[in-house]
């Protein structure tokens, strides 16, 4: 018993030390109900961020530093690593390795009020090359942004803006989910509905019926021609 629980302490000190130099950095935010996730460099400057998935190489430890914007959530893919609390004012570290390539599903293992069983995540391992194109194309700004359509000007009428980024357009909010390339997401309302242009409308329409208590208004106010043209037009967003 003495020797397991030296081991345990062992690698529990290993796995969820601060980072060391040259390591992948990713910083994953819990918010009331759903996860923000932020690739850093060296220094800890944001280079990208991105919502609800975290995106590491194969065979290479990535550490993530665990942080909360409001109540205590908990980070868990029950096949990478042991659950870490997120407290607010305090940074966690966990190290994840995934050896083969594959989608790892992951969930909010701590209550935190409202819809907390429906605040899932998902980790995506990469091949190495596969992960640096991935990088790359997310780094850059959406390539479709800018093009003017009907479902951008409904997007913009609609004030989505104030809420959500998407890099290359005036659209600059911060309270939401950055939405600069959310058309290559794999799911939508933290990780609970497939991400799709049918299941992008419906959100938008009515999110409170899908996630009751969720901080995203529903918009009635839109037809459903409407929801359809951003959603299009949202999905278009790779």
């Amino acid at each position: 018993l003495s020797g397991l629980l030296i081991y345990g302490l062992t690698t529990t000190a290993r796995l969820t030390a601060e980072p060391s130099p040259g390591e992948m950095r990713v910083r994953v935010t819990g918010e009331m109900w759903w996860w923000r996730v932020a690739y850093l460099d060296d220094q800890g400057r944001e280079l990208v961020q991105d919502a609800n998935e975290v995106h590491i190489p194969v065979g290479r430890p990535v550490v993530l530093e665990l942080e909360s914007a409001d109540v205590i959530h908990s980070f868990w893919v029950p096949r990478l690593a042991g659950k870490v609390d997120m407290i607010p004012g305090r940074r966690n570290f966990l190290r994840l390795q995934a050896d083969e390539a594959g989608v790892f599903g992951g969930q909010c293992a701590e209550y935190c009020g409202g819809p907390h069983a429906l605040m899932g995540l998902t980790v995506v391992a990469h091949e190495p090359a596969q992960f640096e194109a991935w990088r790359q194309r997310q780094a850059a700004p959406a390539a479709t942004a800018a093009v003017p359509s009907v479902g951008q000007a409904v997007f913009d009428r609609a004030g989505c803006g104030a809420c959500h980024t998407i890099r290359g357009t005036t659209f600059n909010g911060t309270a939401g989910p950055d939405l600069t390339h959310v058309g290559s997401r794999r799911t939508l309302g933290g990780g609970i509905l497939p991400n799709n242009d049918g299941t992008m409308a419906g959100w938008i329409g009515d999110s409170q019926a899908i996630k009751p208590g969720n901080r995203m208004p529903a918009y009635p106010v839109l037809t459903g021609q409407e929801l359809k043209d951003v959603a299009a037009w949202l999905g278009q967003q790779k």
